[in-house]
């Protein structure tokens, strides 16, 4: 069915390339910019409850999570009523967004209008996110959560298609409200909420017993629910922290201009 890989592959969350539409900063020339959007990379800390995430995990481990589905791209391309241009919700260089619809207990593909609505992320096989960053969103989302984390509910990896399905965020992102041209204004009341709960969703990530640096955090990748709470997304270039009696990770400089510390970005 495609849902299995022919090899394993460790993910060791050492260093990631540029993902899904951002330019990547070179540590050694901060102003060298490969394509897209800019990014940056600082070092932030991996999230967990109580139990222990193992590092590296193979491939096969990591797509055999109990927590999610591994949809056929039959299954997917019918939710999304066969990647329609009036299902499409977002672009970017990563790939599509497509709106979707699966049945909430079985989640098989269900008719427009019924069952649970679902974003569809359809990767670009020439795109800016690779294999390595999109195994490292299914390795983090499908067994982290917390109320300000976007829930990943399956994957698929059939053949050259890699996609991944979430919970639907009506709200769309942050940075669709702030900066997008005729968007109303949000309220100040609004602005502090989804302050608070992006707050919230790093200090999950920091103050767990073993830390993930997230390295992406910007407006794109806060979405907002229907009573706008803020959820992190995008996981592509997460890693873990520092474990033991290691007091930092070093890591490739990579993230998005504008976003990432000037010093950091300087310095690495």
């Amino acid at each position: 069915m495609g849902n299995c890989m022919d090899k394993a592959v460790p993910v060791d969350n050492t260093s990631y390339q540029s993902k899904a539409g951002s330019k990547s900063i070179s540590s050694s020339n901060p102003s060298t910019v490969k394509t897209g959007s800019t990014r940056s990379t600082w070092t932030v800390a991996s999230y967990k409850d109580s139990r222990e995430l193992p590092t590296p995990r193979t491939e096969g481990e990591i797509l055999s999570s109990p927590n999610l589905k591994a949809f056929s791209f039959g299954d997917l391309r019918t939710a999304s009523r066969n990647f329609r241009s009036d299902s499409l919700l977002g672009e970017g260089g990563f790939g599509y967004v497509f709106k979707g619809w699966i049945d909430e207990q079985t989640l098989a593909p269900s008719k427009p209008g019924s069952g649970m609505v679902v974003a569809i992320k359809k990767l670009k096989p020439e795109g800016f996110q690779g294999h390595k960053e999109w195994l490292t969103e299914v390795d983090y989302l499908g067994q982290l959560h917390h109320q300000n984390l976007v829930k990943l509910i399956g994957y698929c990896t059939d053949g050259d298609h890699r996609l991944l399905v979430y919970e639907y965020m009506p709200k769309g992102s942050l940075e669709n409200h702030l900066f997008r041209r005729g968007a109303d204004p949000l309220s100040w009341g609004t602005r502090l909420k989804v302050a608070i709960g992006a707050a919230k969703g790093l200090s999950f990530l920091h103050d767990a017993e073993n830390q993930v640096i997230y390295r992406d955090f910007k407006a794109s990748n806060i979405l907002l629910d229907s009573e706008f709470n803020a959820k992190l997304s995008d996981f592509g270039l997460a890693k873990a922290g520092p474990t033991g009696d290691r007091t930092h990770v070093s890591t490739q400089v990579m993230g998005t201009r504008g976003y990432a510390a000037p010093e950091y970005v300087a310095t690495g």
